[in-house]
């Protein structure tokens, strides 16, 4: 067996592989191919420096790396790591790996990161071992926006994403890789803004296509704009799925468990300096 970039691997492939090592994974994962096309390419997954162990012409298992510059460092995150069933207990990551971050070192990357599902204790010692630290926790939600969220005196306006102005919208500096700008101005999303007396007093940007709500928030203080927000983001879909809210937003956590979206799972973000 050996170690190769996935640049030249078909997408097909890739795919397959990544699916049966997810099969029965702790969450259930989409299926169809267009979602990891264009969640990798809204991510900015880079296959030349994404790696696969081979048993002669067979993927069996893999790290694939989207590439950009975050936070003013060029960075790799680890948006899939997998081993297919029947190759699991040979060190096929730990290998990846050893490869992996020497060509990313040659290749100018100053740090890689990944998201790991708190309850997977065996993957976080890999990790661990291989270098990484725990550095933020992550609550993932979803589920029917609470009935009795009525609707406010508000108006909903659809705006485009060239029109954001990233530096005003709050805690940018906590959302995780697939939930940063730079992933969002690469992916399928409508940016809402909530108006309150013509005042923009809250903002969410959703994926409709998925129901999924990249980022949200509220500008000011005032009694009852949680409640204005989510009146908003009912108007345009009633069940929804919200990733990766960190921990230490508590009066966003809050008011999640407030219209009582379930919260379905829990993440680590770890990293490791290269």
């Amino acid at each position: 067996m050996d170690v190769r970039n996935l640049g030249n691997t078909p997408i097909d492939e890739i795919i397959e592989s990544f699916l049966l090592a997810f099969d029965n994974y702790f969450v259930k994962m989409p299926t169809e191919k267009d979602y990891y096309i264009n969640r990798w390419k809204s991510a900015k997954v880079d296959l030349n420096l994404s790696y696969g162990m081979f048993d002669n012409d067979k993927l069996v298992g893999f790290i694939i790396h989207a590439v950009d510059t975050r936070n003013g460092k060029l960075t790799a995150f680890n948006t899939g790591t997998g081993v297919i069933p029947e190759y699991r207990g040979k060190r096929i990551i730990q290998s990846i790996y050893a490869h992996a971050l020497s060509d990313l070192k040659k290749h100018g990357i100053k740090r890689t990161t990944l998201e790991v599902i708190t309850e997977n204790k065996i993957a976080i010692q890999l990790y661990k071992n291989i270098g990484f630290n725990i550095c933020k926790e992550y609550y993932c939600y979803q589920g029917e926006i609470l009935n009795n969220v009525s609707e406010h005196d508000i108006l909903l306006k659809e705006a485009s994403l060239d029109t954001i102005e990233w530096s005003a919208l709050p805690n940018q500096d906590v959302y995780s890789w697939d939930n940063q700008k730079e992933s969002i101005k690469n992916g399928n999303y409508n940016y809402f803004e909530v108006l309150v007396n013509g005042e923009v007093e809250s903002y969410f940007i959703m994926n409709k296509d998925l129901n999924y709500i990249a980022q949200f928030d509220v500008f000011n203080t005032k009694i009852g704009n949680w409640d204005r927000l989510f009146s908003g983001i009912k108007q345009v879909s009633g069940k929804i799925k919200i990733n990766n809210v960190d921990k230490t937003l508590n009066e966003k956590n809050s008011i999640l468990n407030k219209v009582k979206l379930t919260n379905s799972v829990d993440q680590f973000e770890m990293e490791l300096k290269i």
